[in-house]
């Protein structure tokens, strides 16, 4: 368990990164996403069947933060990547054009990292992917972000994720992707 003290009137009190029972709490690391990633009804419906089927896979683990009071302020879920996985055959493709297709094997996928608002800005985030990194199998991770310049490519930036694929379209997301890739274990500050 990792704590991180509270910093302002945003964050009170401390948070704790410790292991998740997704399944059990999959409703409310659902509205962290939706605020964080800005998701409407009908899309968390969708996500919420995606989560739960992805924890029966093998090797699925997830963690979260939680406030004092037990409020959940941000999770991390991620796998053993399988080429047979839907995510592994829209990128595949994308990566090969870039000689990177070898980095579906043998690697973590990070599958959703998201944070509350309120409390992003005070390396939960971080916390949550390093820890969850730690310890794994697998000699890499690969996670695909909104291909834009924004706070969480820095993040993963910043812990040795570099682009794999650019402009990775997913079927029915309005923006494109990037693909991003880091050895394991990852960098710290």
């Amino acid at each position: 368990m990792l704590r991180f003290p509270g910093q302002g009137p945003r964050n009170p009190g401390d948070v704790v990164i410790g292991p998740l029972d997704l399944a059990a709490r999959v409703d409310e690391a659902l509205a962290v996403q939706a605020v964080a990633f800005g998701l409407g009804a009908d899309e968390v419906a969708v996500r919420r069947q995606i989560v739960l089927r992805h924890l029966t896979y093998p090797g699925a683990r997830a963690l979260g933060a939680t406030t004092p009071q037990n409020r959940l302020v941000g999770f991390v879920y991620g796998m053993p990547n399988n080429r047979a996985h839907w995510w592994s055959t829209v990128v595949e493709p994308y990566l090969r054009a870039r000689g990177h297709d070898g980095w579906l094997d043998d690697s973590f996928v990070i599958t959703e990292l998201h944070v509350h608002p309120h409390y992003q800005n005070h390396g939960i985030g971080r916390s949550l992917i390093t820890t969850i990194t730690d310890g794994v199998a697998e000699p890499r991770s690969i996670l695909s972000a909104i291909d834009t310049d924004s706070p969480a490519r820095g993040l993963y930036r910043s812990l040795g994720y570099e682009d794999l694929a650019s402009q990775v379209l997913f079927p029915s997301a309005p923006k494109p992707y990037a693909v991003m890739g880091a050895p394991l274990p990852l960098r710290r500050r």
